[in-house]
């Protein structure tokens, strides 16, 4: 076999010195150049790689735990917050981080709520649980949610929702962060305005009002007031939402409600008066009268109801009532006048009410049926019209208690 001899280019420098530069070798056009591997066979070579047990396992991927969801959703929120842009706007990048924290947020749903295949793990809900409170996620979430599409905003909701009911190491801890952060529930009434919104804080709202100290923030707070006229808004949605948290603000928390009313009583029931029960609108006026209804028959609120039934305007409001075409404002409005009846120790004003307007009184109760067989309504109705016929007139001017018009 011939041996090639490297081949030598001979030049002179400046100085007369002979210098030698190797030169390339001859290509020999005889032999075959490789080629570039064909598209078959990369298929081949990645079909095989793919295969492989072991390659198969140094390529896969760790599988990240519930607090790296909630952190990987903390630093896309933390991004939102600080971006001006809203919906879909920013451009590409602004657009895959928000298809990105959607995708985060409806895994953190599925952690707590499961799915199809599998129900949810109580290790992984607390780890997921305590670190979204460690690090004001929860804040983050409710301020941006307005920067989410529709179906991020329901998923973020129920988020919101079932972490109210986590307990870590036996503790509610979203009552713990809540109480240092009360704030937050202004900005959740506040979304009532922003029609946008309104539903899903409504709905966070109340879940987060199942905590005892915080319902009793909310009620005492300056937003409170705002309620009555959230439940009077054009949008019947939300209108209808704004009364739901309104009333389980008034009936949840027994003990609080009491002492709520008691503190408030003339400033509350002015306003319950003259913008729900004097409302122009039948939703709101039927809505108004059940709940009071409910409120002054719960027995945490005994002392409420004594001071009210006491009242002259309380009762002409209650007797108006009566006297509406609808049936069902008409029974609810039955169960709150019956209170003014069954009082036993009535105000002079109210006694002299009923004597003056007894016939008339006497002659609607006897026809005021309703469409089923109720026992216990037949039995309250006759024992209003025992009082109203026992009741005897006390010192006052009859004639200026004649309040009810003919029937």
């Amino acid at each position: 076999m011939a041996i090639s001899t490297p081949r030598f280019s001979r030049e002179t420098n400046n100085q007369g010195f002979e210098l030698s530069f190797p030169l390339p070798p001859k290509i020999d056009k005889s032999q075959k150049i490789p080629q570039k591997p064909t598209p078959a066979l990369k298929k081949a070579f990645l079909r095989a790689l793919r295969k492989s047990a072991p390659l198969k396992c140094l390529f896969k991927p760790t599988p990240r735990t519930p607090a790296d969801v909630v952190r990987m959703a903390r630093f896309l929120l933390l991004y939102l917050d600080s971006n001006s842009e809203c919906g879909g706007g920013g451009g590409i990048k602004h657009v895959e981080k928000m298809a990105e924290l959607n995708k985060l947020i409806r895994e953190l749903k599925t952690i707590l709520y499961g799915n199809n295949e599998f129900e949810p793990a109580a290790e992984a809900c607390a780890q997921l649980t305590e670190e979204f409170f460690s690090e004001n996620t929860f804040r983050l979430l409710i301020i941006c949610l307005p920067k989410l599409d529709l179906e991020g905003r329901k998923d973020a909701t129920q988020v919101v929702a079932n972490l109210q009911r986590q307990r870590v190491r036996s503790r509610l801890i979203a009552s713990d962060y809540l109480e240092d952060n009360l704030d937050l529930m202004d900005h959740l009434i506040s979304g009532y305005e922003d029609q946008g919104v309104a539903l899903h804080y409504g709905t966070m709202l109340r879940e987060c009002i199942r905590h005892q100290s915080v319902a009793r923030y909310v009620l005492n707070s300056k937003c409170m007031k705002k309620f009555f006229d959230y439940i009077q808004l054009l949008n019947f949605d939300v209108a209808a939402d704004a009364i739901a948290t309104f009333k389980e603000l008034l009936t949840r928390h027994k003990s609080t409600v009491a002492e709520f009313l008691s503190r408030n009583y003339n400033w509350f029931f002015a306003e319950f008066n003259s913008k729900l029960l004097e409302s122009t609108n039948y939703v709101t006026r039927r809505q108004a009268v059940k709940l009071l209804g409910d409120i002054l028959l719960e027995r945490s609120n005994s002392s409420v109801m004594v001071h009210y039934v006491s009242s002259k305007d309380n009762l002409r409001i209650s007797m108006n009532l009566l006297r509406e075409p609808s049936k069902n404002i008409q029974i609810d409005a039955f169960h709150v006048f019956k209170l003014f009846a069954a009082n036993k120790n009535k105000p002079p004003g109210i006694a002299n009410i009923f004597v003056a307007n007894r016939s008339k009184i006497l002659r609607f109760f006897s026809d005021f049926k309703i469409d089923r067989e109720d026992e216990q309504f037949e039995a309250d109705k006759a024992q209003v019209i025992r009082e109203i016929a026992q009741v005897e007139c006390k010192d006052g001017d009859l004639a200026n208690e004649r309040l009810l018009k003919t029937y």
